[in-house]
């Protein structure tokens, strides 16, 4: 009962965190004609910090009575999830200002194949057929995606980027799946989780700010403020309290499988809502179309996503005790 019920929850987080690629790229565009002479990482990290920090701060007023009890994994395991999942926000939120939202939300996909990799590394495992099949659909995809010729390969510093945060997102999953945190209570690592992402990304927002009072001017707009807003509440607060609540009550491959929707949903929503967004902040943004390569790059990543769920080209399915080993 509690596996069907978590299934559509963990599917409205990926639509939370789709919003997100759309609502980030349009923020970053208005930052960026209030402070042009300000870099990438500076947009970035102050977006992360504001985000993370006021979904932390809501959480932590709603839920201070629980907090009070806070356990000692709780707030080991809240530790482990900010400090990879901040760099991996970092990455993804950087990364996005030199790609598209869709190509972006494909990417993020990797951990769904680093996630068996990883447990056949651990598990002494040679990786089977499947694995390297899916790997293969993997690499077909980034390269149709990032529009690589084979004579000239060399991936963009935003596809890279997204990578690097696909393999921070990879420990996320684990973590949160770990038998030892099995007792934790969600609200609590999740505050901390919270709270502590905004920590992870605030002295990058010190080290590459231009003055003090560009904090403040970076949201020195009407639009810049309800992206913002919609960001902390939707694709932070509800998303994040969605993921650990639930995942927990599926194991890391179906949870795999289910955030593959992610994309799916970003790339819908990057068919019209760009457009809306421009009109609201005066920028330029706009919508993405239905192209072949994203049709192929993203099929070939959704393929190696649902292939890995199946049975095919295994003898068993992994079990999840293994998979949260």
């Amino acid at each position: 009962m509690l596996r069907r019920r978590a299934l559509p929850r963990l599917v409205l987080c990926t639509l939370f965190w789709a919003l997100s690629f759309p609502l980030m790229k349009a923020l970053a565009l208005t930052q960026q004609n209030l402070l042009p002479q300000s870099g990438s990482w500076f947009f970035t990290s102050l977006s992360v910090t504001y985000r993370f920090g006021l979904a932390g701060i809501l959480l932590l007023l709603f839920g201070c009575r629980q907090l009070r009890t806070l356990r000692r994994r709780e707030l080991e395991q809240g530790s482990w999830l900010a400090l990879f999942g901040g760099l991996g926000i970092l990455f993804q939120m950087d990364g996005l200002a030199y790609t598209s939202a869709s190509t972006s939300a494909f990417l993020t996909q990797g951990y769904c194949v680093f996630i068996p990799v990883w447990l056949a590394v651990v598990h002494r495992q040679w990786p089977s057929r499947k694995i390297f099949l899916c790997t293969a659909l993997v690499v077909a995809g980034v390269l149709v995606l990032a529009g690589i010729h084979l004579h000239a390969f060399k991936l963009g510093r935003g596809e890279i980027e997204t990578l690097l945060a696909s393999l921070m997102f990879t420990v996320q999953i684990l973590n949160l799946g770990h038998p030892r945190y099995a007792e934790n209570r969600p609200l609590c690592f999740t505050t901390v989780m919270l709270l502590g992402t905004a920590l992870v990304s605030a002295p990058v927002v010190l080290a590459t700010a231009p003055d003090a009072a560009a904090w403040l001017r970076a949201y020195a707009s009407p639009a810049a403020i309800g992206f913002q807003t919609v960001i902390v509440l939707f694709c932070t607060l509800a998303a994040y309290l969605l993921m650990n609540l639930w995942q927990r009550h599926v194991t890391a491959t179906e949870a795999g499988l289910i955030y593959c929707a992610e994309p799916v949903f970003a790339s819908l929503l990057a068919l019209f809502l760009p457009g809306i967004l421009s009109a609201w902040a005066g920028i330029q943004y706009p919508n993405e179309t239905v192209t072949a390569r994203l049709l192929l790059g993203g099929g070939c990543i959704t393929a190696a996503n649902v292939l890995l769920q199946s049975r095919w080209l295994e003898g068993q399915v992994v079990s999840g005790e293994s998979l949260s080993g």
